[in-house]
């Protein structure tokens, strides 16, 4: 059930802000996902056409498949081996530093996506959806995503640029899964409305990481 948007301020003004347990089982402590599909989906340019922010979701849980192919999308593998050092991935990143973590808000758990296993490792046996931002629709769409950006990756670049790099890399990644979203049928909005402290608490971040935006992700909602 929703927390609702103004109950979510005033616990996040008191500190108060916080994720549920997972009722039920939680998600396995890694989760092998199947091979994301690779050949399917619309055309570019049709995919382009159909890309817009949606804040209306199903609570319905995505597929498997469905969940390799969007996250695949966001910042997977596609060329082993791509420098002959580190794998190339979907969306590019500055000196190569593939400095973004996606975190994976389901109800059954907070995960980090693994891209050389294609896998979920899980952080928590948290429902961490309502954490993800203030907005009422984020506890029950099936799907959170939060870019995490890990500034170990710059240890020679000033905050500035690790703070403009890291902006630019998860506008990508965002931008993927818009894309494969349009492409799928499922509905998304990107969003930076969120208590930084209660969800930096929540993932259990470092010093030197910090959330750069949340994507939710799921089916739209049909007309009753």
């Amino acid at each position: 059930m929703a927390t609702g948007m103004l109950t979510k301020m005033a616990l996040g003004f008191i500190g108060q802000l916080k994720p549920d347990r997972v009722t039920g089982r939680a998600v396995a402590a890694s989760v092998a996902l199947p091979p994301p599909d690779t050949q399917g989906g619309l055309p570019l340019m049709q995919a382009l056409a159909q890309r817009r922010s949606c804040r209306d979701f199903s609570p319905a849980a995505l597929p498997q498949d469905v969940l390799s192919n969007v996250l695949w999308a966001a910042f997977g593998i596609n060329r082993p081996e791509a420098h002959g050092r580190t794998p190339g991935r979907t969306a590019p990143s500055a000196l190569d530093a593939q400095e973004i973590d996606v975190y994976v808000a389901l109800g059954d758990g907070l995960c980090v996506y693994d891209a050389a296993a294609h896998s979920l490792s899980l952080v928590a046996a948290l429902d961490a959806r309502k954490v993800t931002g203030y907005q009422d629709f984020v506890d029950e769409a099936p799907l959170d995503l939060v870019y995490v950006a890990d500034h170990a990756h710059f240890p020679s670049v000033s905050r500035e640029q690790r703070l403009a790099f890291s902006a630019v890399c998860a506008g990508a990644i965002a931008q993927n899964v818009s894309l494969y979203c349009a492409s799928a049928g499922l509905a998304t909005v990107v969003r930076g409305w969120f208590d930084r402290d209660a969800l930096s608490k929540a993932l259990g971040l470092s010093e030197h990481e910090h959330i750069v935006i949340s994507q939710t992700v799921g089916y739209p909602r049909m007309p009753s």
